[in-house]
């Protein structure tokens, strides 16, 4: 984060509380693990599934210190704050692993704490006691990781750039009413709380729409627009952007100084906060991308989750840890940009979904010339719900994916109830992301784009070993997640 985005007092504080996290963990050394993403791209699947298979003794392959034997022993632990809610661990693995449905998605902030006693890789440590590290997984919705670049955009940005994208491709159909109504405001008028609600409704309102399934659009701030909570209502949340003149200042008791005031107590009650308490403790970070989706949506969806993607990768603070800057000032060390729904793909399309998530990321570092932290790419899943299999049609094999789809899906016309299985084609990528990104830069229809079946399935069907318990969640790639985030915490 650029200096301007704090204040002396919040990098005093920031500063207290990295010093606060290092001497409580003196004896047991911590890792905080940031865990977000873009709208159902999967957090409470990613850490579910995470502890789950470290608990009981997943298949982790590409997961070293698992895979050579030296992890001995992995417990769930009380969480070091008390004053934020415990990532409801065990709710997650009974819908997943039980009732074999999805959890419910992210909408505030929780904690996780998972401790691993280990032996030591390397050094004369090794020789004497086991090595113990504990790993405090921080779950917070992705909108909230998109509000931090207001911090640095005062009203008029903010109004600015929010009206300009919001009559943009399919955001001007969408915009629509709470454009009228805008256009029709008279900013100077007296504050009106009515007119005031109004238009946040209505921008709230727009916000959603750009949200659904069927736009899937990314770069939707403010973010507790979409997540209210307990805020609903409240004056912090009552504002819109405003079509400003040029130059000029609202007029003292006017409806301009009244969303102008706001904007600025959203900033300083909801965004500083979260970036002070939650975000400026993290050292690693994982941004959950739910890239096949915008895919199937057509180039707007992607270009808008590239958008995103910059917003994102811009809030962090990049580069190595010294021993004094983790004590005043930590900074993210390793960011993975992790494109979820694998299994949703047949394995030859792996790959082309990893290259394609890349080549975004790597348009959106060279836009914020991002460097220092240690990014890495990867397509996973989670939770693997699909296998492979091979089908014969017009005398040629054809590479298929076999799963439950949830109940109310439906695949040529059939209408699925969630109990029946069934295969699928789900589509190629092309095997040079360029070409797609050349199509989007000029102008390519909707039809142009790869077709990709993007079929909801439900959690798998896990067996039971004969002392009746549940083997671990299957996955793709889960474990090379793991190495690049902590792996080397373990040595």
């Amino acid at each position: 984060m650029p200096p301007s985005l704090t204040s002396l007092s919040d990098d005093a504080r920031i500063a207290l509380d990295n010093f606060a996290d290092r001497a409580s963990g003196f004896m047991i050394p911590t890792v905080r693990l940031g865990v977000t993403g873009l709208s159902r791209s999967g957090k409470t699947i990613f850490i579910s599934s995470l502890v789950h298979n470290l608990l009981h003794g997943g298949r982790l392959p590409l997961f070293e210190p698992v895979q050579s034997g030296r992890v001995f022993a992995v417990r769930l632990e009380q969480q070091p704050d008390d004053a934020v809610p415990r990532f409801q661990y065990e709710d997650h693995i009974r819908s997943l692993v039980m009732d074999r449905v999805w959890p419910d998605s992210t909408r505030a902030i929780s904690e996780l704490r998972l401790t691993l006693e280990y032996q030591r890789a390397r050094g004369w440590n090794r020789l004497f006691s086991p090595g113990r590290l504990s790993i405090d997984i921080v779950d917070y919705p992705g909108e909230w990781l998109l509000d931090l670049p207001l911090l640095r955009k005062d009203y008029r940005a903010f109004c600015e750039e929010t009206i300009a994208l919001a009559k943009t491709g399919i955001r001007g159909e969408l915009s629509r009413e709470w454009l009228t109504l805008t256009h029709a405001t008279e900013i100077n008028a007296p504050a009106d709380e009515m007119r005031a609600r109004d238009l946040a409704t209505a921008f709230a309102d727009y916000l959603k729409a750009c949200k659904t399934d069927e736009r899937s659009l990314s770069t939707l701030p403010p973010g507790r627009f979409l997540l209210p909570g307990d805020l609903d209502g409240s004056p912090a949340l009552t504002f819109a952007p405003l079509a400003l003149p040029l130059d000029g200042k609202p007029r003292r008791g006017s409806l301009w100084a009244m969303m102008e005031r706001r904007y600025e107590a959203y900033k300083s009650v909801v965004v500083k906060p979260f970036f002070r308490e939650h975000f400026a403790r993290l050292d690693r970070q994982i941004v959950l991308v739910d890239a096949l989706q915008a895919i199937n949506r057509g180039p707007e969806a992607v270009q808008d989750l590239e958008r995103a993607l910059t917003d994102v990768l811009a809030c962090f603070r990049p580069g190595t840890n010294s021993w004094l800057s983790s004590l005043l000032g930590r900074r993210i060390d390793r960011v993975l940009v992790a494109a979820t729904k694998a299994d949703h793909l047949h394995h030859e399309s792996h790959d082309r979904l990893d290259a394609l998530t890349r080549r975004l990321v790597d348009r959106a570092v060279q836009r914020i010339g991002m460097a220092g932290a240690r990014i890495d790419v990867m397509a996973l899943a989670s939770v693997r719900a699909t296998r492979e299999a091979t089908v014969k049609r017009d005398g040629q094999d054809l590479p298929v994916i076999v799963g439950t789809p949830m109940e109310g899906e439906t695949i040529g016309g059939e209408r699925f109830d969630g109990q029946k299985k069934t295969a699928i084609f789900p589509g190629d990528l092309p095997a040079d992301p360029k070409s797609l990104f050349e199509r989007i830069e000029s102008g390519g229809r909707d039809s142009s784009f790869p077709d990709v079946n993007v079929v909801r399935f439900r959690p798998p069907h896990l067996e039971e070993t004969g002392g009746g318990i549940k083997l671990s969640i299957p996955h793709i790639r889960l474990d090379r997640a793991m190495q690049f985030l902590f792996g080397d915490r373990l040595a």
